[in-house]
Protein backbone atom coordinates (compact mmCIF):
# COMPACT_ATOMS: atom_id res chain seq x y z
CA UNK A 1 0.00 0.00 0.00
CA UNK A 2 2.81 2.42 0.90
CA UNK A 3 4.49 1.72 -2.44
CA UNK A 4 1.39 2.76 -4.40
CA UNK A 5 0.89 5.80 -2.18
CA UNK A 6 4.34 7.09 -3.12
CA UNK A 7 3.78 6.27 -6.78
CA UNK A 8 0.60 8.34 -6.62
CA UNK A 9 2.46 11.24 -4.99
CA UNK A 10 5.14 11.06 -7.65
CA UNK A 11 2.59 11.31 -10.44
CA UNK A 12 0.82 14.14 -8.61
CA UNK A 13 4.04 16.08 -8.23
CA UNK A 14 4.93 15.60 -11.89
CA UNK A 15 1.47 16.64 -13.01
CA UNK A 16 1.50 19.80 -10.92
CA UNK A 17 4.99 20.82 -12.00
CA UNK A 18 4.29 20.13 -15.67
CA UNK A 19 0.98 21.97 -15.58
CA UNK A 20 2.56 25.04 -14.00
CA UNK A 21 5.74 24.82 -16.04
CA UNK A 22 3.89 24.51 -19.34
CA UNK A 23 2.12 27.80 -18.77
CA UNK A 24 5.35 29.49 -17.67
CA UNK A 25 7.29 28.38 -20.74
CA UNK A 26 4.77 29.92 -23.10
CA UNK A 27 4.53 33.28 -21.42
CA UNK A 28 8.13 34.17 -20.55
CA UNK A 29 7.16 34.98 -16.97
CA UNK A 30 4.99 38.13 -17.33
CA UNK A 31 4.79 40.36 -14.28
CA UNK A 32 1.83 41.78 -12.44
CA UNK A 33 1.86 45.16 -10.73
CA UNK A 34 0.91 45.20 -7.08
CA UNK A 35 -2.53 46.75 -6.90
CA UNK A 36 -3.73 49.47 -4.57
CA UNK A 37 -1.86 51.36 -1.87
CA UNK A 38 0.79 48.68 -1.34
CA UNK A 39 2.06 49.12 -4.90
CA UNK A 40 2.14 52.88 -4.50
CA UNK A 41 4.06 52.63 -1.24
CA UNK A 42 6.58 50.21 -2.75
CA UNK A 43 7.36 52.73 -5.50
CA UNK A 44 7.58 55.78 -3.20
CA UNK A 45 10.67 57.98 -3.45
CA UNK A 46 11.84 59.19 -0.03
CA UNK A 47 14.16 61.90 -1.38
CA UNK A 48 12.86 65.32 -0.41
CA UNK A 49 10.62 63.92 2.31
CA UNK A 50 13.16 63.70 5.15
CA UNK A 51 16.65 64.73 6.21
CA UNK A 52 19.01 62.51 8.22
CA UNK A 53 21.99 63.60 10.29
CA UNK A 54 24.68 60.92 10.66
CA UNK A 55 26.73 61.16 13.84
CA UNK A 56 30.48 60.93 13.28
CA UNK A 57 31.66 58.43 15.87
CA UNK A 58 35.19 57.24 16.61
CA UNK A 59 36.10 54.37 14.30
CA UNK A 60 36.16 51.89 17.21
CA UNK A 61 32.35 51.77 16.93
CA UNK A 62 32.29 50.80 13.28
CA UNK A 63 35.21 50.85 10.83
CA UNK A 64 37.80 49.30 13.16
CA UNK A 65 35.39 46.54 14.12
CA UNK A 66 34.91 45.73 10.45
CA UNK A 67 38.66 45.81 9.77
CA UNK A 68 39.11 43.23 12.51
CA UNK A 69 36.71 40.80 10.84
CA UNK A 70 35.69 41.53 7.20
CA UNK A 71 33.38 38.49 7.27
CA UNK A 72 30.80 40.88 8.71
CA UNK A 73 30.26 42.22 5.19
CA UNK A 74 28.64 38.99 4.06
CA UNK A 75 26.60 37.70 6.96
CA UNK A 76 22.83 38.14 7.34
CA UNK A 77 23.22 41.04 9.79
CA UNK A 78 25.31 43.20 7.45
CA UNK A 79 22.49 45.68 6.76
CA UNK A 80 23.82 47.85 9.61
CA UNK A 81 27.12 48.28 7.74
CA UNK A 82 25.65 48.96 4.31
CA UNK A 83 22.96 51.29 5.66
CA UNK A 84 25.74 53.40 7.19
CA UNK A 85 27.63 53.52 3.87
CA UNK A 86 24.45 54.33 1.98
CA UNK A 87 23.51 57.22 4.26
CA UNK A 88 26.95 58.83 4.02
CA UNK A 89 26.36 59.55 0.31
CA UNK A 90 22.55 59.67 0.26
CA UNK A 91 20.75 62.82 -0.90
CA UNK A 92 18.69 62.66 2.31
CA UNK A 93 21.81 63.24 4.42
CA UNK A 94 22.21 66.67 5.96
CA UNK A 95 25.37 68.05 7.54
CA UNK A 96 23.30 70.55 9.50
CA UNK A 97 21.76 68.77 12.50
CA UNK A 98 19.44 71.71 13.15
CA UNK A 99 17.43 70.83 10.03
CA UNK A 100 17.47 67.05 10.56
CA UNK A 101 14.27 65.04 10.94
CA UNK A 102 16.16 61.95 12.08
CA UNK A 103 19.51 61.21 13.72
CA UNK A 104 21.46 58.03 12.99
CA UNK A 105 24.18 56.47 15.17
CA UNK A 106 26.38 54.02 13.21
CA UNK A 107 27.33 51.23 15.62
CA UNK A 108 28.26 47.81 14.22
CA UNK A 109 26.83 45.63 16.97
CA UNK A 110 26.83 42.34 15.02
CA UNK A 111 30.49 42.17 14.06
CA UNK A 112 31.78 40.17 17.03
CA UNK A 113 31.97 36.77 15.34
CA UNK A 114 32.84 33.26 16.47
CA UNK A 115 35.42 31.27 14.45
CA UNK A 116 32.43 29.77 12.59
CA UNK A 117 31.21 33.24 11.66
CA UNK A 118 28.21 33.42 14.00
CA UNK A 119 27.58 36.78 15.70
CA UNK A 120 27.86 36.96 19.48
CA UNK A 121 25.51 39.69 20.73
CA UNK A 122 26.73 39.78 24.31
CA UNK A 123 28.91 42.92 23.94
CA UNK A 124 26.29 44.76 21.92
CA UNK A 125 24.42 46.40 24.83
CA UNK A 126 27.67 47.81 26.20
CA UNK A 127 28.68 49.10 22.77
CA UNK A 128 25.30 50.72 22.26
CA UNK A 129 25.27 52.28 25.73
CA UNK A 130 28.77 53.66 25.15
CA UNK A 131 27.75 55.20 21.81
CA UNK A 132 24.63 56.78 23.30
CA UNK A 133 26.62 58.20 26.21
CA UNK A 134 28.99 59.70 23.63
CA UNK A 135 26.33 61.37 21.47
CA UNK A 136 24.40 62.62 24.50
CA UNK A 137 27.57 64.20 25.90
CA UNK A 138 28.83 65.79 22.67
CA UNK A 139 25.64 66.86 20.90
CA UNK A 140 22.42 68.35 22.33
CA UNK A 141 19.99 66.43 20.13
CA UNK A 142 19.64 63.18 22.05
CA UNK A 143 18.83 64.99 25.27
CA UNK A 144 15.97 66.96 23.68
CA UNK A 145 13.97 63.77 23.13
CA UNK A 146 16.00 60.97 24.78
CA UNK A 147 16.24 59.37 21.37
CA UNK A 148 12.65 59.71 20.11
CA UNK A 149 13.89 61.31 16.87
CA UNK A 150 16.81 58.88 16.55
CA UNK A 151 16.88 55.54 14.76
CA UNK A 152 19.20 52.59 15.24
CA UNK A 153 19.84 49.43 13.24
CA UNK A 154 19.60 46.38 15.51
CA UNK A 155 19.65 43.38 13.15
CA UNK A 156 20.23 40.68 15.77
CA UNK A 157 18.04 37.58 15.96
CA UNK A 158 15.79 39.27 18.51
CA UNK A 159 16.65 42.87 17.73
CA UNK A 160 17.54 45.13 20.65
CA UNK A 161 17.02 42.31 23.17
CA UNK A 162 20.52 41.25 22.10
CA UNK A 163 20.38 37.49 22.48
CA UNK A 164 19.97 34.68 19.95
CA UNK A 165 17.87 32.44 22.22
CA UNK A 166 14.31 33.63 22.66
CA UNK A 167 14.01 32.75 26.32
CA UNK A 168 17.14 34.76 27.20
CA UNK A 169 16.12 37.58 24.86
CA UNK A 170 12.75 37.92 26.58
CA UNK A 171 14.48 37.90 29.96
CA UNK A 172 16.78 40.75 28.89
CA UNK A 173 14.14 42.82 27.12
CA UNK A 174 14.87 45.75 24.82
CA UNK A 175 17.88 47.80 25.92
CA UNK A 176 16.38 50.52 28.12
CA UNK A 177 18.19 53.37 26.39
CA UNK A 178 16.57 52.42 23.06
CA UNK A 179 13.00 52.42 24.31
CA UNK A 180 12.17 55.85 22.85
CA UNK A 181 14.14 55.41 19.63
CA UNK A 182 12.91 53.90 16.37
CA UNK A 183 14.44 50.48 15.82
CA UNK A 184 15.19 49.21 12.33
CA UNK A 185 15.49 45.45 12.73
CA UNK A 186 15.09 42.10 11.06
CA UNK A 187 13.18 40.70 14.04
CA UNK A 188 9.43 41.06 14.04
CA UNK A 189 6.85 39.04 15.94
CA UNK A 190 3.50 40.36 17.08
CA UNK A 191 2.91 40.77 20.82
CA UNK A 192 6.55 40.07 21.65
CA UNK A 193 8.60 41.93 24.26
CA UNK A 194 11.44 42.32 21.76
CA UNK A 195 9.29 44.18 19.22
CA UNK A 196 8.79 47.84 20.00
CA UNK A 197 5.79 49.71 18.60
CA UNK A 198 6.84 51.76 15.60
CA UNK A 199 9.82 49.57 14.70
CA UNK A 200 10.64 49.15 11.01
CA UNK A 201 11.07 45.50 10.04
CA UNK A 202 13.62 44.95 7.27
CA UNK A 203 14.86 41.92 5.31
CA UNK A 204 18.02 40.18 6.48
CA UNK A 205 21.04 40.87 4.32
CA UNK A 206 21.66 38.57 1.35
CA UNK A 207 24.75 39.48 -0.77
CA UNK A 208 23.30 40.96 -3.99
CA UNK A 209 26.38 40.25 -6.12
CA UNK A 210 26.31 36.59 -5.12
CA UNK A 211 22.60 36.37 -5.93
CA UNK A 212 22.98 38.06 -9.31
CA UNK A 213 25.85 35.71 -10.19
CA UNK A 214 23.55 32.68 -9.91
CA UNK A 215 20.58 33.80 -12.01
CA UNK A 216 19.38 31.25 -14.58
CA UNK A 217 17.08 31.86 -17.60
CA UNK A 218 13.62 33.02 -16.51
CA UNK A 219 11.87 30.40 -18.63
CA UNK A 220 13.58 27.47 -16.89
CA UNK A 221 10.81 25.02 -15.83
CA UNK A 222 10.16 24.76 -12.11
CA UNK A 223 10.63 21.02 -11.77
CA UNK A 224 10.95 20.92 -7.95
CA UNK A 225 7.70 21.12 -6.01
CA UNK A 226 8.94 21.96 -2.47
CA UNK A 227 12.55 22.92 -1.66
CA UNK A 228 14.48 23.44 1.57
CA UNK A 229 18.10 23.27 2.67
CA UNK A 230 19.09 23.90 6.27
CA UNK A 231 19.05 22.59 9.83
CA UNK A 232 16.16 20.56 11.17
CA UNK A 233 17.75 20.15 14.61
CA UNK A 234 20.33 22.42 16.26
CA UNK A 235 21.97 19.72 18.33
CA UNK A 236 24.74 21.99 19.63
CA UNK A 237 22.37 24.50 21.22
CA UNK A 238 19.24 22.39 21.71
CA UNK A 239 20.28 18.77 22.43
CA UNK A 240 16.77 17.54 23.16
CA UNK A 241 15.40 18.97 19.92
CA UNK A 242 12.16 20.47 21.19
CA UNK A 243 13.10 24.15 21.45
CA UNK A 244 14.83 25.02 18.19
CA UNK A 245 12.28 26.39 15.70
CA UNK A 246 9.64 25.47 18.28
CA UNK A 247 9.79 21.99 16.75
CA UNK A 248 8.54 23.12 13.33
CA UNK A 249 11.69 22.16 11.42
CA UNK A 250 11.86 18.80 13.17
CA UNK A 251 8.24 18.22 12.12
CA UNK A 252 9.12 18.99 8.48
CA UNK A 253 11.86 16.36 8.52
CA UNK A 254 9.96 13.73 10.43
CA UNK A 255 6.90 13.98 8.20
CA UNK A 256 8.38 14.59 4.75
CA UNK A 257 11.95 13.30 4.56
CA UNK A 258 10.76 10.41 2.34
CA UNK A 259 8.01 12.27 0.50
CA UNK A 260 8.84 12.67 -3.23
CA UNK A 261 7.08 16.05 -3.30
CA UNK A 262 9.69 17.45 -0.89
CA UNK A 263 13.31 18.09 -1.87
CA UNK A 264 14.67 18.71 1.65
CA UNK A 265 18.09 18.11 3.18
CA UNK A 266 20.70 19.46 5.55
CA UNK A 267 23.21 19.48 2.69
CA UNK A 268 23.91 22.89 1.17
CA UNK A 269 24.85 22.27 -2.49
CA UNK A 270 26.74 24.66 -4.73
CA UNK A 271 23.58 24.77 -6.86
CA UNK A 272 21.48 26.06 -3.94
CA UNK A 273 20.45 29.32 -5.65
CA UNK A 274 19.84 27.60 -8.98
CA UNK A 275 17.70 24.97 -7.27
CA UNK A 276 15.50 27.64 -5.69
CA UNK A 277 14.87 29.04 -9.17
CA UNK A 278 13.70 25.58 -10.26
CA UNK A 279 11.29 25.22 -7.33
CA UNK A 280 7.62 26.15 -7.09
CA UNK A 281 7.59 26.46 -3.27
CA UNK A 282 10.44 27.26 -0.88
CA UNK A 283 10.04 26.53 2.82
CA UNK A 284 10.82 29.52 5.06
CA UNK A 285 10.43 28.10 8.59
CA UNK A 286 11.49 29.91 11.73
CA UNK A 287 14.81 28.98 13.31
CA UNK A 288 16.00 30.52 16.56
CA UNK A 289 14.15 33.66 15.42
CA UNK A 290 11.06 33.84 13.18
CA UNK A 291 12.95 35.16 10.14
CA UNK A 292 15.75 33.86 7.92
CA UNK A 293 17.54 34.85 4.68
CA UNK A 294 15.49 32.20 2.85
CA UNK A 295 12.65 34.70 2.76
CA UNK A 296 14.78 37.12 0.73
CA UNK A 297 16.16 34.39 -1.49
CA UNK A 298 12.72 32.96 -2.22
CA UNK A 299 11.27 36.33 -3.27
CA UNK A 300 14.28 37.26 -5.40
CA UNK A 301 14.24 33.87 -7.14
CA UNK A 302 10.48 33.82 -7.70
CA UNK A 303 9.95 30.78 -5.47
CA UNK A 304 6.70 31.07 -3.52
CA UNK A 305 7.69 31.39 0.15
CA UNK A 306 6.00 29.00 2.57
CA UNK A 307 6.12 31.06 5.76
CA UNK A 308 6.09 28.90 8.89
CA UNK A 309 6.46 31.29 11.83
CA UNK A 310 3.41 32.12 13.90
CA UNK A 311 2.75 35.86 14.37
CA UNK A 312 5.74 36.91 12.27
CA UNK A 313 5.96 40.57 11.25
CA UNK A 314 7.37 40.57 7.73
CA UNK A 315 9.71 43.10 6.10
CA UNK A 316 8.10 46.29 4.76
CA UNK A 317 4.65 44.80 5.34
CA UNK A 318 2.92 48.04 4.29
CA UNK A 319 4.58 47.84 0.88
CA UNK A 320 4.87 44.12 0.10
CA UNK A 321 1.61 42.12 -0.13
CA UNK A 322 2.88 39.03 1.67
CA UNK A 323 -0.55 37.38 1.79
CA UNK A 324 -0.71 37.53 -2.02
CA UNK A 325 2.81 36.30 -2.79
CA UNK A 326 3.32 33.74 -0.04
CA UNK A 327 1.61 30.87 1.72
CA UNK A 328 1.24 31.00 5.51
CA UNK A 329 1.21 27.72 7.43
CA UNK A 330 0.70 27.59 11.21
CA UNK A 331 3.47 25.80 13.05
CA UNK A 332 1.03 23.22 14.37
CA UNK A 333 -0.12 22.44 10.81
CA UNK A 334 3.32 21.46 9.50
CA UNK A 335 2.35 17.73 9.37
CA UNK A 336 -0.36 18.69 6.85
CA UNK A 337 2.00 20.59 4.52
CA UNK A 338 1.61 18.15 1.65
CA UNK A 339 -2.18 18.40 1.71
CA UNK A 340 -2.10 22.21 2.08
CA UNK A 341 0.25 22.75 -0.86
CA UNK A 342 -1.29 20.23 -3.26
CA UNK A 343 -4.69 21.83 -2.61
CA UNK A 344 -3.65 25.23 -3.94
CA UNK A 345 -5.20 25.76 -7.42
CA UNK A 346 -2.67 26.20 -10.26
CA UNK A 347 -4.19 29.59 -11.16
CA UNK A 348 -3.45 30.85 -7.63
CA UNK A 349 0.13 29.60 -7.91
CA UNK A 350 0.54 31.33 -11.28
CA UNK A 351 -0.73 34.65 -9.93
CA UNK A 352 1.71 34.49 -7.01
CA UNK A 353 4.51 33.80 -9.50
CA UNK A 354 3.49 36.78 -11.66
CA UNK A 355 3.60 39.06 -8.62
CA UNK A 356 6.97 37.65 -7.57
CA UNK A 357 8.31 38.33 -11.07
CA UNK A 358 7.72 42.07 -10.53
CA UNK A 359 11.21 43.67 -10.39
CA UNK A 360 10.10 46.18 -7.74
CA UNK A 361 9.32 43.31 -5.40
CA UNK A 362 12.78 41.82 -5.74
CA UNK A 363 14.53 45.19 -5.49
CA UNK A 364 12.81 45.99 -2.18
CA UNK A 365 14.35 42.90 -0.56
CA UNK A 366 17.99 43.70 -1.38
CA UNK A 367 20.67 46.13 -0.19
CA UNK A 368 22.67 46.55 -3.44
CA UNK A 369 25.92 48.49 -3.86
CA UNK A 370 25.51 51.01 -5.34
CA UNK A 371 21.97 51.63 -4.17
CA UNK A 372 19.12 51.41 -6.68
CA UNK A 373 15.70 53.15 -6.72
CA UNK A 374 13.15 51.28 -4.63
CA UNK A 375 15.70 49.01 -2.93
CA UNK A 376 15.71 48.09 0.77
CA UNK A 377 17.66 51.24 1.67
CA UNK A 378 14.92 53.36 0.14
CA UNK A 379 12.19 51.31 1.79
CA UNK A 380 13.78 52.03 5.19
CA UNK A 381 13.79 55.75 4.39
CA UNK A 382 10.17 55.51 3.22
CA UNK A 383 9.29 53.96 6.57
CA UNK A 384 11.04 56.80 8.42
CA UNK A 385 9.38 59.42 6.21
CA UNK A 386 5.94 58.02 6.95
CA UNK A 387 6.55 58.60 10.67
CA UNK A 388 6.94 62.35 10.10
CA UNK A 389 6.23 64.95 11.30
CA UNK A 390 7.25 64.11 14.84
CA UNK A 391 4.61 64.83 17.44
CA UNK A 392 5.59 67.77 19.65
CA UNK A 393 5.10 65.54 22.69
CA UNK A 394 8.41 63.77 22.02
CA UNK A 395 10.35 66.86 23.11
CA UNK A 396 11.15 66.90 26.82
CA UNK A 397 10.89 69.82 29.18
CA UNK A 398 14.18 71.28 30.48
CA UNK A 399 15.67 68.86 32.98
CA UNK A 400 13.06 66.17 32.30
CA UNK A 401 14.26 62.55 32.13
CA UNK A 402 12.26 59.48 31.17
CA UNK A 403 14.87 56.75 30.63
CA UNK A 404 16.62 54.90 33.44
CA UNK A 405 20.31 54.74 32.58
CA UNK A 406 21.03 52.18 35.29
CA UNK A 407 18.31 49.68 34.32
CA UNK A 408 19.14 46.27 32.87
CA UNK A 409 21.52 43.40 33.64
CA UNK A 410 24.58 44.39 35.67
CA UNK A 411 26.88 43.12 32.92
CA UNK A 412 25.44 45.65 30.47
CA UNK A 413 26.58 48.52 32.69
CA UNK A 414 30.29 47.68 32.39
CA UNK A 415 32.28 50.19 30.31
CA UNK A 416 32.98 49.23 26.72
Amino acid sequence: MDFWKWVFFGFLCAALVLRIGAVELGRNQPTERISGSAGDVLEDNPVGRLKVFVYELPSKYNKKILQKDPRCLNHMFAAEIFMHRFLLSSPVRTLNPEEADWFYTPVYTTCDLTPNGLPLPFKSPRMMRSAIQLISSNWPYWNRTEGADHFFLTPHDFGACFHYQEEKAIERGILTLLKRATLVQTFGQRNHVCLKDGSITIPPYAPPQKIYAHLIPENTPRSIFVYFRGLFYDVGNDPEGGYYARGARAAVWENFKDNPLFDISTDHPTTYYEDMQRAVFCLCPLGWAPWSPRLVEAVVFGCIPIIIADDIVLPFADAIPWEEIGVFVDEEDVPKLDTILTSIPPEVILRKQRLLANPTMKQAMLFPQPAQPGDAFHQVLNGLARKLPHDRSIYLKPGEKLLNWTAGPVGDLKPW
